[in-house]
């Protein structure tokens, strides 16, 4: 599944269209960050979920503890300033550490609600940062959830702390008091009770304090600020080191604090690459007539691009993509996609309409931006969505007590 992290190409002078299976698919099943929550929650005795990731042991206390944006690649290549997560990473500490995939699309949204209802895309339904909603026709964006669209419909399926709660596990989320009645937060991260707290460091003082609350405990916890750097200044830029290092610190602040009989997991939503801002790695969807013709609508974002095509249009847009993108970019039609399994094993009928006529992964590290439609994502450093490892990667690091 690891592969190396992407490098820039230039653009070949005769492109040949990037072969679909060489396409990484996610380890859904047994090694995805859906797998997490289920076999952390059969291993306290909840009823009906099934334990996916075999090395794991059951504990009677387990915290998951996610950094947005903070992929496996990343804490690999910076030991001195994540000293102790790195140490993580193989077995010092009385730790253990391996990879999972993220699920495709590598993105925030998606990737929450596979940690929280522990379903692969295609069943949970969130399948991009923005998808076209196939009753309304309009582009939907999960991370923000707009427009408005009832959040229970769109995602019907329990969270496994909503089923961990249920079955007498204290469950609690603790996190900034900002996402406590998001949308997002309700179909993929309730369950028990939610706690807002504003710093880090009360965030890893709670959360160790309500693993000690009873003697089964199910606790998740949050910090974002490492992805907001690398969008904003790039992955190893000064401010997203320095984001690194706090990081490193809340992880070992609440090690420290675990009572007994606890587990604690570190993990990601996905991790990131950095574009460089020339017209060769950020291709203009906005400005580019090849790529626009046919096309009804552009959602994803920049690196997993879903594209929706006019009708009668989609057999010349996936072939014009695959012409134009060459071998940066893996682009595939929803049928060959879903065949791969990209989304997941199966993808629930209700989420057929929401995946892009054509799909386009990038392989190298360029993306498609759309500087009229999406200029805030259009100027981001930093960017992730899609299968290559820097991306895709995420941590599974364990701390016992």
């Amino acid at each position: 599944m690891a592969q190396p992290a992407a490098t820039a190409a230039a653009w070949p002078d005769d492109p040949v269209p990037l072969a679909l299976d060489t396409a990484p698919v996610p380890a859904y099943g047994s090694g995805s960050l859906a797998d997490l929550l289920p076999t952390l929650a059969a291993g306290l005795g909840v009823p009906g979920l099934e334990h996916r990731i075999a090395e794991l042991t059951p504990a009677d206390r387990v915290c998951v503890f996610l950094i947005d944006g903070l992929g496996w690649e990343q804490i690999r290549s910076h030991p001195a300033e994540a000293p102790f997560l790195h140490a993580l990473l193989g077995s010092s500490r009385g730790g253990t550490g391996r990879p999972l995939t993220s699920g495709f699309p590598a993105t925030t949204a998606t990737s929450l609600a596979s940690v929280g209802t522990g379903l692969h895309p295609g069943a949970h339904g969130l399948a991009g940062y923005t998808v076209r909603d196939p009753d309304t026709g309009e582009l939907m964006n999960q991370l923000r959830w707009r427009p408005w669209t009832p959040p229970q419909v769109w995602q019907p399926y329990p969270t496994v702390f909503q089923l961990a709660d249920a079955a007498g596990v204290h469950t609690a989320q603790v996190s900034s008091p900002a996402f406590q009645d998001t949308p997002l937060t309700k179909i993929a991260l309730s369950g028990g009770t939610f706690h807002g707290r504003l710093s880090g460091e009360d965030r890893m003082d709670l959360a160790a304090q309500r693993l000690a609350a009873a003697d089964r405990a199910l606790v998740y916890t949050y910090y974002s600020e490492v992805d907001g750097a690398g969008h904003r200044f790039g992955v190893d830029s000064d401010a997203w080191r320095g984001q690194l290092m706090h990081a490193d610190q809340l992880v070992q602040r609440l090690a420290e604090q675990l009572p007994p009989r606890s587990a604690l997991y570190v993990t990601a939503d996905h991790g990131m690459v950095d574009i460089p801002f020339d017209e060769d790695a950020r291709i203009d969807f906005d400005e580019d007539w090849e790529l626009r013709a046919g096309v009804a609508l552009l959602g994803g974002e920049g690196r997993a691009r879903h594209v929706y095509a006019v009708p009668g249009a989609r057999s010349d847009v996936l072939a014009c993509w695959r012409e134009v993108l060459g071998d940066r970019f893996w682009v595939a039609s929803r049928e060959e996609a879903l065949a791969a399994g990209w989304f997941g094993p199966e993808v629930d009928e209700r989420v057929h309409g929401r995946i892009g006529d054509v799909i386009a992964a990038a392989h190298d590290d360029v993306a498609i931006t759309a500087s009229v439609n999406e200029p805030h994502e259009s100027a981001m450093a930093g960017m992730h969505g899609s299968m290559t490892a820097a991306e895709q990667l995420v941590p599974l690091l364990e701390v016992r007590s």
